[in-house]
């Protein structure tokens, strides 16, 4: 199977914006639960503990990266069921990070996941990671097989680089 990038990059008035959507068959509701619910956010991104009201915090384990420390995240913005803000830091920085939610007819959500990028963002690297936790999303939600990351790094590396404005 052959992946292709599915993020795009917008010029936003503080810089460039990673922008990546994937459509869930679930009400938004059930959605939310998947961003907001540690027991289901533990089947595709990693459990977290805090205080997950805005303005508070949280501490996230990330699935996937067992190795690494647990992401500290502050939430910005927790409106129900429509959009989670976070602003996270570990060792290599700090991101900025919104998911919206929005009904697609009764039975389906659209999320659109945007990661507003640093100037030194590796978007070879970040492009291609969320790509593979969003397809876990997807894979949670609808119960289907995980992928391997090996699918979608090194594989879409290049593409994102490509996606980079000349400076």
């Amino acid at each position: 199977m052959t992946m292709e990038a599915s993020g795009r990059l917008v010029k936003t008035a503080r810089g460039l914006d990673l922008v990546l959507a994937r459509s869930l068959a679930l009400p938004i509701a059930e959605a939310w639960e998947y961003l907001t619910n540690a027991e289901l956010t533990e089947q595709w991104f990693g459990p977290w503990e805090g205080d997950g009201r805005a303005g508070g915090s949280v501490r996230i384990r990330m699935r996937f990266e067992e190795s690494m420390p647990a992401i500290r995240a502050r939430i910005l913005a927790c409106d129900a069921p429509n959009r989670l803000a976070l602003h996270t830091v570990d060792e290599y920085g700090s991101w900025e990070l919104d998911l919206f939610l929005e009904a697609d007819g009764d039975e389906d959500t659209l999320l659109r996941f945007v990661h507003h990028l640093d100037a030194d963002a590796e978007i070879g690297d970040v492009g291609p990671g969320w790509e593979f936790y969003l397809d876990l999303l997807v894979a949670a939600t609808e119960g289907t097989e995980q992928p391997g990351f090996d699918m979608y790094y090194p594989a879409l590396r290049e593409a994102y680089l490509a996606l980079r404005p000349a400076t």
